[in-house]
């Protein structure tokens, strides 16, 4: 089955950074959009940023400027790179794929497992 495997996640000080790596792997015939989501205790998840088979970028308000987004089509991954963390991108951060299997017949959304990123004041 497809597999989406998270990494990068750890404990950093405000103002630090991290890079989260996402791995898809399995019968995999075409991947659409890629993204990002988190989700704190006691709080919904959301979407951190996004970015679609063309190479186009959403981000949260919340993260402009501060977290980059990027995939390699090769290797099927998606990175998040997050400078100047705060205390408020405490989360466990999901990935998200979009994945036609080979032979499927329609695409459908998988996730990572996730990984905990905190950041202390």
């Amino acid at each position: 089955q497809v597999r989406l495997v998270e990494s990068g996640g750890g404990l950093v000080q405000a103002g630090g950074s991290l890079r989260l790596s996402c791995a898809a792997s399995g019968r995999i015939f075409s991947i659409n959009a890629m993204g990002w989501y988190r989700q704190a205790p006691g709080k919904q998840r959301e979407l951190v940023a996004a970015i679609n088979d063309g190479g186009s970028t959403n981000y949260a308000d919340s993260v402009k400027g501060r977290f980059t987004i990027s995939r390699d089509n090769v290797k099927n991954t998606v990175s998040l790179q997050m400078n100047s963390l705060k205390p408020e991108d405490t989360a466990v951060y999901y990935c998200n794929a979009g994945i036609l299997n080979t032979g499927g017949y329609y695409p459908r959304d998988y996730w990572g497992q996730g990984t905990q990123v905190t950041v202390s004041s």
